[in-house]
């Protein structure tokens, strides 16, 4: 997960002082100032009706754009809806609901409150690298939706849902090409570079980062999967390159079908299966249990 915005994991933590005390601070007052710092960081929501006025185009991709800036709203909507009530309630002006207790004993304890999760992506991080990782994928919504050109490199982590970007490649070749939907498969290169290195988007498909390999590594010399080196538990891949082809153009020859799950609990997390170049046995990768996860 991209941190550049350390401040909000480390700094709500360090200062307020977590659950491990902090400087004789009540447990109210930690809690209150971690939901004042963490709404006064809020951004307000996606305005639905402005954005649909700024561009005609319905793309696949822009659908997705507006349907994942619809989630976001949701999610934020609620953070913001919980912590107003539960600031009332620690002032004395509401009476304290079972809702908001669990709310603050959750914060106290750097954990996700329960009804954000319900309205989240699933994710392991404790609450301040959760709050970081959300204003990132803010961030990334707004970017794209300046001006919905898609953007060089897209971080599929960042998407409450990242199927349907996956499938809006997908029809998007196919309409462009007038291919029959129900015959298009992905295809994904893994390629030598890393987000900085790209300015502009490919004409077809996606490139795509934040990936990282599990039970093993992707060894970019020899283009191939690779035995994991010692103490590296999640290695990042370089960028990918992800477009659509046909299932009779599709290569599947040496190649192992790697399951792409969000995080590292896999099983409902589950997002794509990516076919992967390998010189040994494709068996040998799935005895390992080796995978994709969309966060490290």
């Amino acid at each position: 997960i991209p941190h550049h915005d350390i401040r909000v994991s480390s700094g709500i933590n360090a200062e307020y002082g977590g659950a491990s005390g902090g400087g004789g601070m009540t447990k109210e007052e930690k809690v209150k100032g971690l939901l004042d710092e963490i709404l006064e960081r809020l951004p307000e929501e996606f305005n639905m009706m402005e954005m649909a006025g700024r561009t005609e185009d319905r793309s696949p991709y822009t659908v997705v754009a507006f349907q994942e800036c619809e989630r976001m709203n949701i999610l934020t909507s609620e953070i913001r809806r919980s912590l107003k009530e539960l600031d009332l309630g620690l002032k004395g002006e509401l009476t304290i609901s079972n809702e908001m207790e669990a709310t603050m004993n959750a914060l106290f304890l750097d954990k996700v409150p329960v009804n954000w999760n319900a309205r989240a992506y699933p994710s392991c991080l404790p609450m301040g690298a959760w709050f970081a990782d959300l204003l990132l994928r803010i961030k990334e919504l707004e970017s794209w939706t300046t001006d919905f050109a898609l953007p060089n490199v897209v971080w599929l982590a960042g998407f409450f849902n990242p199927q349907s970007f996956l499938t809006a490649i997908e029809q998007s070749t196919a309409r462009k090409n007038e291919w029959p939907l129900d015959r298009m498969v992905l295809s994904v290169d893994v390629t030598k570079k890393w987000k900085e290195d790209f300015n502009s988007p490919p004409r077809e498909g996606s490139y795509v980062h934040g990936l990282f390999m599990e039970g093993a590594r992707w060894d970019s010399q020899s283009g191939m999967i690779a035995d994991s080196r010692l103490k590296e538990l999640t290695p990042a891949c370089p960028v990918m390159f992800v477009k659509a082809t046909t299932v009779d153009r599709q290569e599947t020859k040496n190649m192992y079908e790697c399951p792409v799950y969000k995080t590292k609990e896999r099983g409902p997390t589950f997002v794509w299966t990516f076919n992967l170049k390998t010189k040994e046995k494709p068996e040998k990768w799935a005895i390992a249990g080796v995978a994709l996860l969309l966060s490290a």
